[in-house]
């Protein structure tokens, strides 16, 4: 799988894929992660990428026609329309979660663009398929959320992780049972005995009827 991030702030990103999973994911050649700096399609002798809104107000707004010649030029003209998606992160988006992060997986191109400054030009919804929010707060820009949704999708990609470690994680769909290990015993406090029987049915049975007691106390609405 191919993701692009559009960004203003290329060098944000320094890091934080260069460890664990993302990295033995970019190593294994099961994942390439581009970053398409928006300032190289801005204009004049000062790359402009955006311009103050009409109708009066604070801030500077992304240009449209910018951020429309850095989707055409991202976009990987060798995969088909509904192996590559483009999203835009903004507050006006679906929020994102595990099954979007699932969909998102199994495309062959996801193309992000970041925001920055007080928005986007309303016309820049038209050239992307889809808009993404994280959640109701407000960032700086649309890095780290950009950096979530890639670690998030990164992990779903076949042969990235061992095979059913993704399987009973939590939002797939409720959450996830409790976990124990080593000591046996801590204090008074003591690992459930069920886990040490040995019985792989009883076991597997408690922790669905765990799953859907947290899940149910919790995050009722994870419940249809």
């Amino acid at each position: 799988m191919k993701i692009s991030i559009l960004t203003l702030f290329p060098e944000m990103f320094k890091g934080p894929f260069d460890a664990s999973i993302i990295k033995r994911a970019k190593e294994k050649k099961l994942l390439i992660i581009e970053y398409v700096n928006i300032r190289d399609f801005g204009l004049g002798k000062h790359k402009l990428v955006d311009d103050t809104p009409y109708g009066g107000g604070n801030g500077m707004i992304f240009r449209v026609d910018v951020v429309a010649k850095a989707i055409e030029k991202t976009k990987d003209k060798k995969f088909k329309k509904n192996e590559q998606k483009v999203i835009l992160l903004g507050a006006h988006g679906e929020t994102f979660n595990q099954k979007k992060a699932q969909g998102l997986s199994k495309l062959k191109h996801l193309i992000i663009i970041c925001g920055h400054y007080e928005g986007f030009d309303e016309r820049i919804k038209n050239f992307v398929d889809e808009e993404i929010s994280i959640g109701d707060f407000i960032l700086t820009g649309g890095e780290i959320p950009a950096m979530l949704i890639t670690d998030a999708v990164a992990r779903l990609i076949k042969g990235v992780i061992r095979i059913g470690s993704a399987d009973f994680e939590s939002f797939s769909p409720f959450l996830e049972y409790p976990q124990y290990t080593k000591p046996q015993k801590y204090y008074s406090l003591s690992v459930p005995k069920i886990l040490l029987s040995g019985n792989h049915k009883q076991i597997e049975d408690w922790r669905k009827k765990k799953a859907l007691d947290i899940t149910s106390k919790l995050r009722p609405d994870l419940i249809k």
